[in-house]
């Protein structure tokens, strides 16, 4: 599902304050549990190889959270999907605007929600109608299709904008 919301409905937002320690290459910090939740966050500053960088990043939160190793197809399907929105969200602000801020990644018992800042003004949105077919094209199309929900943050008077996606924990 599309959607123009900035949060999905009942969260409070992107995560405020320190809710992580920042990310040198690989060693994004583990945030303590708030209620369940736990947060990393990576800085892309003077990064190269960002979209690989973020999907280490990723797999390294994932295996700290325990959704990897899979131990069933279900889990092993639930942390690829995960992997690829964050590859896919990373490479469209590669391609579309001045490249990643930041990459946010949290947990709860019941979703994970990605976040990638950048410097772009553009709106991201599917390709309507889409087509399997023809090349390119297809990266918020295969969001849309694994997440529960996704949507654009705007922080008024600054640069930039948060995309944001949210996929349900494995069971």
């Amino acid at each position: 599902m599309s959607t123009t919301r900035p949060y999905s409905p009942g969260d409070r937002g992107p995560e405020s304050g320190d809710g992580g320690a920042s990310g040198a290459p690989g060693g994004g910090g583990l945030a303590a549990p708030s209620g369940g939740r736990q947060a990393r966050r990576l800085s892309f500053d003077g990064e190269s190889g960002v979209v690989p960088l973020a999907r280490d990043f990723a797999r390294q939160a994932l295996h700290a959270w325990g959704w990897l190793p899979a131990a069933s197809a279900d889990r092993r399907a639930a942390a690829e999907d995960v992997l690829l929105v964050v590859s896919e969200l990373v490479t469209n602000a590669c391609l579309h605007a001045e490249g990643p801020d930041e990459l946010r990644i949290a947990c709860d018992n019941k979703v994970l929600r990605v976040e990638v800042s950048d410097r772009g003004a553009g709106q991201p949105a599917p390709r309507t109608p889409h087509r399997a077919g023809r090349p390119g094209g297809h990266g918020m199309f295969i969001v849309q299709r694994l997440c529960l929900d996704w949507g654009v943050v705007r922080t008024p008077g600054v640069t930039g904008k948060t995309v944001w996606a949210e996929l349900g924990a494995p069971a």
